[in-house]
């Protein structure tokens, strides 16, 4: 045995898997493995200020760096705090391995004892309960495999009596990517692939849509080779949106946040091929956004059913680099033989259209005092360069940003999946990690003042960290979708109300800038200021709770239930 405790043990074989940062709360169940973490080169240590915001954070530094990410929270009340973080990571598809404190094997009593394993499978996640000396380094292991082949988030929990042992292994720890098996991209069945070209060939109006799968697999570009090969028109899912931003034919996010012009576009068409796209009820918008298209879905694992809804009506099994790749070169083949493809849906009209149209025509009484959150989201869309990540939180407001132009996919970081706010500013703080660039950092956070209040406290993190995110929160003062279910049912909704929160006032107390908004016409001059100084600030943008997203339109005409 080396003798070194197994907290310390545990430690090296995290970093041994590649760990550069952790996010942290510490607590009992986990302060010497996360002391032991921090000591090893290269390993940032992010502490927060609640659990649920380590967890938040560790998911947005993966998305933003393609790695596993890392968060370490204390046993009982430590572990209960993150089940909320922890089923958003599980229905986007992020890996995390989360170091959990157990409660003490061996203690007569213990106050924060709870059986944490079904709390956590409840969200989707994974368990393992590492109560082994002898396979510790096993159970690491292990962890790293699951979050990186099945794209999920495992919480490996250990007894805290159990992590001061001294180690009963010698071995040289062998890191879990040395066992990952790559067998290639999965390529598509040539049966299959003909009658995908056979039905591309033949659409009038068909459709690509792009999702996470396209983004991972580097299938950007070939997808759009076998758009213009066959005259189809590109969309994306909005986790991926501005994957085709600088392609003329884009019609941007597919779904329930689709704009007016995409949405027409969508009732025409007779044909939609989903490429490393799960085709989500939301994708589909319920089953409203495409009625009259035949589906085809091109993905690793094709499912026939997905969110209660028949999927699609063609499977084909592929990478969605290999597949578009193959349906390329068939299409070609086929057009050097003479046949031509039957689209006609693209015009210098339509493409017109999509660069100038608003994405939501309806027209709103505003009130004085009070800007429009269309035309806000415009006015930062104008102003802030296109390079500078933007990240979003969840809530009635998040339907504007998802509507901003030409800016790349790998710069925009949404996790909606869940539907829980409150994470924007946890987001903010993981990419503000990954990116490091210190008090030059280029990070807008979009977020309602309803999610913006859940973890205000992180203000502070971002101040002692010396990170810089210039933080736009978008307050009507209420929490805007139950204010418009509310006054659609005819009912009260002033329990749903807040009234004038001083959230630049607020921002001041953490010792970050704060400034109010209350015509779009300040935008270029404050962020010109942000830009010039090296600290983050908030904007307090008083927008009107007049203007109804087009989403919750549609969601108050089809009833309350799924949007």
């Amino acid at each position: 045995m080396s003798g070194k405790p197994i907290y310390r043990a545990l430690a090296d074989a995290f970093a041994e898997e590649g760990t550069d940062a952790q996010f942290i709360l510490m607590g009992d169940g986990n302060m010497h493995f996360a002391i032991a973490l921090d000591a090893h080169a290269g390993v940032q240590s992010v502490h927060v200020r609640h659990e649920h915001c380590a967890v938040a954070a560790a998911t947005a530094y993966a998305i933003a760096t393609n790695r596993v990410g890392i968060a370490s929270v204390t046993c009982g009340p430590g572990l209960t705090q993150i089940t909320t973080a922890l089923p958003a990571a599980v229905r986007a598809q992020v890996p995390l391995v989360v170091f959990a404190g157990e409660s003490p094997m061996h203690a007569r009593f213990y106050n924060q004892l709870i059986d944490q394993a079904p709390i956590v499978t409840a969200t989707g996640a994974r368990y393992i309960a590492a109560h082994s000396a002898t396979r510790m380094l096993d159970h690491v292991r292990e962890a790293f495999l699951i979050a990186r082949h099945d794209r999920v988030p495992v919480v490996l929990g250990v007894p805290y009596d159990l992590q001061k042992q001294p180690e009963h292994s010698d071995d040289d720890y062998e890191p879990s990517t040395s066992l990952l098996a790559d067998g290639g991209r999965a390529q598509p069945d040539p049966r299959r692939l003909g009658e995908l070209a056979d039905w591309l060939m033949s659409a009038e109006a068909p459709v690509l849509i792009g999702g996470r799968g396209a983004l991972r697999s580097g299938a950007a570009d070939s997808i759009r080779r076998l758009a213009d090969a066959t005259g189809a028109m590109l969309a994306t899912t909005l986790p991926v949106r501005g994957l085709f931003h600088d392609h003329r034919f884009s019609l941007g996010v597919a779904g329930g946040y689709a704009s007016d012009v995409a949405r027409e576009t969508f009732a025409a068409a007779d044909l939609v091929v989903a490429i490393g796209a799960s085709l989500t009820y939301y994708t589909k918008d319920g089953g409203n956004l495409f009625p009259n298209a035949a589906v085809v879905q091109l993905d690793t694992a094709p499912r026939g059913l997905k969110d209660g809804m028949q999927a699609a009506n063609l499977f084909v099994t592929a990478d969605a680099k290999a597949g578009a790749e193959a349906a390329v070169a068939e299409i070609e083949r086929r057009v050097a033989a003479g046949e031509r493809p039957a689209a006609k849906i693209r015009s210098d009209d339509l493409a017109g259209r999509l660069q100038t149209e608003p994405a939501d025509g309806a027209a709103f009484d505003i009130a004085a005092g009070e800007v429009d959150p269309r035309s806000v989201i415009a006015a930062i869309d104008r102003t802030v360069p296109k390079d500078w990540d933007i990240v979003t939180g969840s809530g009635h407001q998040a339907y504007y940003n998802s509507q901003m132009r030409g800016r790349p996919a790998d710069r925009f970081l949404t996790v909606r999946e869940f539907g829980a706010i409150g994470n924007g500013l946890s987001y903010a703080l993981g990419v503000a990690a990954a990116r490091q660039q210190g008090d030059k950092s280029r990070i807008v956070l979009i977020e309602g003042d309803g999610g913006f209040m859940m973890h205000v406290q992180e203000l502070e993190t971002l101040k002692r960290l010396g990170y810089r995110v210039l933080i736009c929160v978008l307050n009507d003062a209420a929490y805007g979708s139950e204010i418009h279910k509310l006054q659609a049912d005819g009912i009260d909704d002033s329990l749903a109300r807040f009234g004038e929160t001083p959230i630049a006032e607020i921002a001041r107390g953490f010792g970050v800038r704060g400034a109010d908004v209350t015509n779009v016409a300040q935008i270029p001059d404050l962020f010109r200021a942000f830009n010039a100084q090296g600290d983050s600030e908030v904007w307090n943008i008083r927008i009107s709770d007049r203007v109804t997203a087009p989403t919750m339109r549609k969601t108050i005409a089809r009833g309350h239930g799924n949007m």
